[in-house]
């Protein structure tokens, strides 16, 4: 096929993509973690981790895993913020040879529920903040074993312990729970405490499993046609690519910089988000380090973070650029060091772009991936000098092309759905055969869902959304999950969600709904909302109507209710 971006790649970015040499992300790890062992990691409320601390604590751990006599390919999920466990047991599960599954701490029980159940997993390291969520669908679960950590676990003996009598007993952010129930299979979990998971784990001796590069690395969630989120199988060759993917594209900004032990990356997008996941990965094969931000929602103390010292590349979606452009003390930073600010997720807006630039000296640059491409697709070249509006070039080793709904590939400036091949592209959905055929086109290439076209450059413009999806602040949300929860709301007779455009957001929910009881208020909908979803699922607008539109078989017609809300 023509390949015509090319020739406007940067200097010294390959065509294509060489990962010989790495099997798996064992391999990657552990050449990293040897290379850059008296390097730093990450830093945390002040607490810094070195890739050797990284190595020992992640091998621990990952013999611990073993311990427990777990089958090979065994799914393990994570249930964390930004915290130095993250990393610490993401690491040892892929050492142990077991398969991720990354998971949103803010999900309501029934969102967990669905992921733990549909992925299988049998062990769950959940903050024990968010246990009390855990424990209302414990029994319907498969958990073997469930490792409870506290926010100051990895902060040091004398930090850490404050911190998490901080937690309990002052700031009062840890609800009762006690897990007792039996799982599914009417056997009771293990309980274990994570800090004693790697003293146990020091004493044992990990062996080492044949791991292909085909084999399960992560699930990673991503939302449903049918309201239920699926796991896209992302293989150890899929991440290996995205990581090289992303080295080679953006190493050319630290071209000269002798010592990238010391380019710091701001990790506060959450490193369950596939995007925040990526940058962690690059962040291990460059030995660089991340600052890990556990809550960016404070942005008071958020900025103080970042005026301890010189960042360097700072990724985020619009609403985080957009919240953080509105405090005179971020205004007030010193961005000398930032090389790289990187947008993504979402759409970025010209005007947040613009104030971005006027306020750091630095260019906003839009890329675009999926969780089933490992966040990897597209990108800008780093050395943009103005915001672009475009997603840029597929990066090494990627095929882009607009396809009709045939699969046939259009030309220049004809609009069609983006499709995507490259070896960062997932394997499939986990146990959905038939959502995974529809997924792909007959010649390889992923369907996206999202309407676009293609200059005589190469580069990809994003114009519209196939697919229903709404996409809030990053993050995927799919009408028909927030319509079977609203539709079980006493008082509504059937209902309909779309996207409405958002200031902060990018999208919001907008709800349409017909009363089955007259007294029925939007304020009832959305309380009852609240308890099923997550905060960015919840419907921002609730309009009632008598009737809503609908085709000659019966199926509401979104598109319609979308239109009749647009300008």
């Amino acid at each position: 096929m023509d390949r015509p971006w090319f020739e406007h790649y940067p200097p010294d970015v390959p065509h294509e993509l060489d990962t010989s040499g790495i099997e798996s992300m064992r391999d990657l790890l552990e050449t990293s973690f040897e290379q850059f062992a008296d390097q730093p990691f990450s830093v945390c409320m002040d607490r810094w981790m070195s890739y050797r601390e990284l190595d020992h604590a992640s091998l621990a751990f990952a013999a611990w895993l073993q311990h427990l006599g777990l089958k090979p390919g065994a799914r393990i999920g994570i249930m964390l913020p930004n915290i130095p466990q993250f990393a610490v047991a993401m690491a040892g599960i892929l050492r142990a040879g077991f398969v991720c599954v990354n998971i949103n701490p803010l999900y309501t029980s029934r969102e967990l529920e669905h992921q733990l159940c549909d992925s299988g997993c049998t062990v769950l390291l959940i903050l024990e903040n968010f246990a009390h969520t855990l424990e209302p669908i414990l029994s319907k679960t498969l958990l073997e074993s469930i490792v409870l950590t506290s926010l100051g676990d990895l902060l040091g003996p004398l930090k850490g312990p404050w911190i998490n009598f901080a937690v309990k007993y002052l700031a009062k952010l840890i609800p009762p729970f006690e897990l007792k129930d039996a799982n599914a299979l009417g056997h009771a979990p293990l309980k274990t405490r994570f800090n004693q998971c790697l003293a146990d784990g020091k004493t044992l001796t990990l062996q080492r499993p044949s791991i292909q590069s085909d084999s399960f690395a992560f699930l990673q969630y991503t939302g449903g046609t049918t309201g239920l989120s699926k796991g896209a199988i992302l293989t150890h060759r899929n991440i290996i690519a995205a990581t090289l993917q992303a080295q080679y594209w953006f190493s050319p900004a630290f071209k000269g910089k002798k010592d990238l032990s010391r380019i710091n990356s701001i990790a506060a997008l959450p490193l369950y988000h596939i995007f925040a996941l990526t940058l962690c990965f690059f962040t291990i094969r460059t030995g660089s380090f991340l600052t890990l931000i556990p809550n960016p929602r404070d942005i008071k103390k958020f900025t103080s973070v970042l005026a301890q010292r010189p960042f360097h590349i700072f990724p985020a979606v619009n609403t985080l650029f957009n919240a953080l452009l509105q405090h005179e003390a971020f205004r007030a930073l010193d961005f000398k060091d930032l090389c790289i600010t990187q947008a993504g997720g979402m759409a970025a807006s010209a005007s947040t772009a613009k104030e971005w630039k006027s306020v750091t000296g630095s260019t906003m640059i839009e890329g675009w991936g999926m969780s089933e491409t490992c966040a990897v697709g597209s990108n800008n070249p780093i050395d943009l000098k103005a915001f672009s509006g475009n997603i840029g070039l597929p990066l090494s080793g990627i095929d882009m092309a607009i396809k009709d709904d045939n699969g046939q590939t259009l030309g220049v400036h004809a609009s069609g759905e983006i499709c995507i091949k490259g070896p960062n592209v997932m394997k499939g959905y986990f146990n959905q055969p038939l959502e995974t055929q529809k997924a792909f086109t007959a010649d390889g290439f992923l369907r996206t869902g999202d309407i676009g076209t293609q200059d005589e450059r190469g580069f990809f413009k994003i114009v519209d959304r196939k697919k229903d999806m709404i996409l809030v602040s990053g993050f995927n949300v799919f009408p028909s999950e927030i319509e079977a929860v609203a539709s079980s709301c006493p008082g509504v007779l059937e209902c309909a969600a779309v996207s409405i455009p958002d200031e902060k957001q990018g999208e919001a929910i907008k709800l349409f709904v017909v009363k089955k009881d007259p007294s029925l208020t939007p304020e009832e909908i959305i309380s009852f909302c609240k308890k099923q979803l997550t905060a960015y699922k919840i419907p921002k607008v609730i309009e009632f109507k008598d009737t809503l539109p609908k085709s000659n078989v019966g199926k509401i017609l979104r598109r319609e209710l979308r239109d009749a809300t647009r300008p």
